[in-house]
């Protein structure tokens, strides 16, 4: 029998960070949508001790093997962990929830592709100290989702001592933060050959207030204001030699050990699902609110009725909640392979596409079922459907990660199936 209970320690942080999403989040909501660059201090300040609780890895899991009191390994529930806690704090607020300080997407980057001695180093800084962030710098302005494309380079110094990039990355969340920070740091993904395409993409870590790094623009969006959104201009910006995770050598992307390209798949492999959290996040928010709206003005919904005798509403409210649930049963099946040490990059995918897709349905409908009031400002909602917008957006799109879907099951390469 399948057991759907959550772990103690897991309903504990749920609990703690639902209070935290009601009482310190959704007072200020609205403040931050409408004031976006400034920076929600009160929250950042009272999260960050919860962060260093966790060893400053609010993206990344703690895969240490725990024991139980007979010196049998546990199961691992980092992932777990991290997929409840990441959605609780985006039914908070999907905007501060990207606000958070910690290692961030671009720790999840050095524990995907990094050595121990260079996890060591970058990680450690973010179990202590004052508010820190990191970040990971992937599109530019001619390579979206077309990662093969990118045109950042790195080239050794004349001395061999240091790397020089020269490039633009765009839409980098926490870009800002990590850039200009002390101890943050941002984690570009640049070429070593443009010729060799996917083969000499390589994770150089550059240090927040690295001469040649430059935030050149701070978007302003349509949805989750609260975060901040960078571009990045590098310009002959030295590192040293050792901020290259992993190997330097231009392997094929499928060689076994290759920690360039395939590194960042991995990453997204880990990160994705928590992007679906997220989202849904947002769903549960939305779903909640309009279930309560409803019932306090005399919408009763008639569960077990046939179909037939449902009301429109009823109808509506009904599709939202199945879907809201089979998303997020695809979310649990990606972060508990991921727990278990297993492939997931299907399962990744799936919950990416699924919960992408569900969050936009589910805040677009809440909007419709309240009326005028729903599309004013006087509620959280429309901000609601603005935030679920970069769901099927950012982390691949929805598109892209259909392909990685369509490519899995079918046993097509990239080549194959574009």
């Amino acid at each position: 029998m399948i057991d759907f209970d959550l772990p103690t320690p897991v309903k504990r942080q749920v609990q703690f960070i639902g209070m935290l999403g009601e009482q310190v989040m959704r007072p200020v909501a609205r403040y931050y949508d409408e004031h976006e660059g400034e920076r929600p201090w009160e929250y950042i300040n009272l999260i960050w001790q919860t962060v260093r609780d966790q060893g400053g890895r609010n993206f990344s899991a703690d895969t240490t093997p725990k024991l139980d009191k007979e010196g049998k390994p546990r199961p691992r529930i980092g992932y777990l962990m991290l997929a409840h806690m990441v959605e609780a704090l985006s039914w908070g607020d999907a905007g501060l929830y990207l606000s958070t300080p910690g290692s961030g997407l671009g720790g999840a980057a050095v524990d995907a592709t990094g050595t121990p001695a260079q996890k060591e180093r970058f990680l450690k800084r973010f179990a202590e100290g004052e508010p820190k962030w990191s970040a990971m710098a992937m599109t530019e302005p001619h390579a979206g989702s077309d990662t093969a494309a990118i045109r950042t380079t790195a080239r050794l110094s004349d001395d061999g001592s240091a790397w020089i990039l020269n490039g633009e990355k765009i839409f980098v969340t926490s870009g800002a933060m990590a850039a200009r920070d002390s101890q943050g740091f941002v984690v570009i993904w640049a070429t070593l050959d443009a010729k060799a395409g996917r083969a000499a993409i390589k994770p150089f870590v550059v240090e927040a207030g690295t001469p040649g790094m430059t935030v050149a623009k701070l978007e302003h969006k349509h949805g989750i204001r609260a975060s901040d959104t960078a571009s990045i201009v590098l310009q002959d910006c030295r590192i040293p030699r050792d901020n290259l995770l992993g190997s330097e050598e231009i392997a094929d992307v499928r060689a076994a050990g290759n920690k360039g390209f395939a590194g960042a798949m991995r990453t997204f492999d880990a990160t994705r699902p928590l992007v679906a959290a997220s989202a849904l996040g947002i769903t549960r928010a939305a779903l909640d609110f309009t279930v309560q709206y409803l019932k306090e003005r005399g919408v009763t919904i008639h569960y077990g009725l046939p179909l037939h005798q449902q009301s429109a509403v009823e109808r509506d409210l009904m599709q939202m909640e199945a879907q809201h649930r089979a998303a997020w049963l695809l979310v649990l099946r990606a972060v508990t392979k991921m727990d278990a040490g297993e492939d997931n990059a299907l399962e990744a995918s799936m919950s990416k596409v699924k919960a992408g897709q569900v969050a936009n349905f589910v805040a677009q409908k809440a909007v419709e079922l309240l009326g005028p009031e729903g599309y004013s400002c006087t509620l959280l909602v429309e901000k609601w459907m603005r935030d679920a917008r970069i769901n099927d957006i950012y982390e691949g799109t929805g598109q892209i990660n259909r392909l990685i879907v369509a490519r899995r099951l079918l046993g097509y390469s990239s080549r194959e199936l574009r």
